[in-house]
């Protein structure tokens, strides 16, 4: 790759950046619930994902450290968000998982999201609708480890 390829990418990410930034910071912005936080949201989502698992892991999940996740597991099950088990095979071992409560509250998050975003999309022309949809794949490429 030439010195002017590589400029190119590197002037072509550093005007994408801003770009998907701004917008994912005004999606995330349009929230139901401003009582619970992104960090428990995105907890929430996991164990909605994944399926039942131990604090550990979840906190592993999330990148986040054991004490910390401790706190934000404690405060969502307090709100009836998650509800601890024993471990099936483990008695010492808790695992945790998603209450109804707390798939509704993911869904209509979800629901306000997409709202939001629906009607932003209604206000671009038929071509750069079709432009958007063919950037999508493009974009989920760009988010893979």
């Amino acid at each position: 790759m030439t010195s002017v390829a590589r400029g190119t990418i590197a002037e072509l990410a550093a005007q994408l950046r801003p770009s998907l930034l701004r917008l994912t910071r005004i999606i995330r912005n349009q929230r139901v619930d401003m009582s619970v936080s992104l960090t428990q949201l995105s907890a929430m989502g996991t164990l909605s994902k994944r399926g039942p698992m131990s604090a550990g892991e979840l906190a592993a999940c999330e990148k986040v450290q054991p004490p910390s996740m401790t706190k934000v597991l404690a405060s969502l099950e307090a709100r009836g968000l998650v509800q601890r088990a024993t471990h099936p095979t483990d008695r010492r071992q808790v695992i945790l998982a998603i209450t109804p409560a707390g798939e509704e509250l993911l869904a209509s998050e979800r629901r306000s999201r997409d709202a939001f975003l629906s009607q932003r999309v209604a206000r671009l022309t038929p071509d750069e609708r079709d432009l958007l949809r063919e950037v999508i794949p493009v974009l989920d490429k760009l988010a893979e480890k």
